[in-house]
């Protein structure tokens, strides 16, 4: 669902592709948003698996976790990046389920940046920090991916601009 959004796909195509009728689909799901709030769950799932992977390759800080999930080949392949970046903006017009499954990938993403912010930072100033860390980042690659095809150049200023300020902040700077 990431590649299309909730509303890109119906649920005679997620059938289909599953191999299933439209009636067996629905012996699994409530709903339609009840699929697309446990498919969002497997993506974030997913997702964590994949930076997991990818950490004894990267830094353990913020810069380091910045340079993964603010680069261009996120930016380039929302379906296969995080699901909070690709569908941030859609969750907020679908149902409670969807939304309190992605507030818990919110906070999982935002302890693991307060994880490796500075003990010396207080712990509230922390979390706070951490949690404008994800957001930003969020909103940093949605724009990034808006203006991507018309202005190539001002989408990688984006990610670089906001890494940037993102890395100072978090050094107390």
């Amino acid at each position: 669902m990431s590649r299309t959004g909730i509303d890109g796909v119906g649920v005679a195509q997620i059938a289909r592709e599953a191999g299933l009728t439209h009636g067996a689909l629905y012996a699994h799901f409530r709903s339609k948003g009840d699929l697309a709030a446990q498919a969002f769950s497997l993506g974030l799932m997913q997702s964590r698996e994949a930076f997991r992977g990818e950490e004894s390759r990267r830094q353990h800080s913020v810069s380091g976790y910045l340079d993964y999930l603010l680069s261009p080949l996120n930016r380039d392949d929302p379906g296969m990046s995080c699901p909070l970046t690709a569908s941030a903006s859609e969750i907020g017009r679908h149902g409670k389920d969807i939304s309190e499954q992605f507030a818990n990938g919110f906070q999982s993403k935002a302890s693991a940046f307060e994880a490796v912010l500075d003990d010396a930072i207080p712990e509230a100033e922390r979390r706070q920090l951490a949690m404008t860390i994800v957001a930003a980042e969020i909103g940093a690659m949605a724009v990034a991916r808006a203006v991507a095809k018309s202005d190539p150049s001002l989408s990688d200023k984006i990610l670089k601009a906001v890494h940037a300020v993102l890395v100072k902040a978090s050094q107390g700077q």
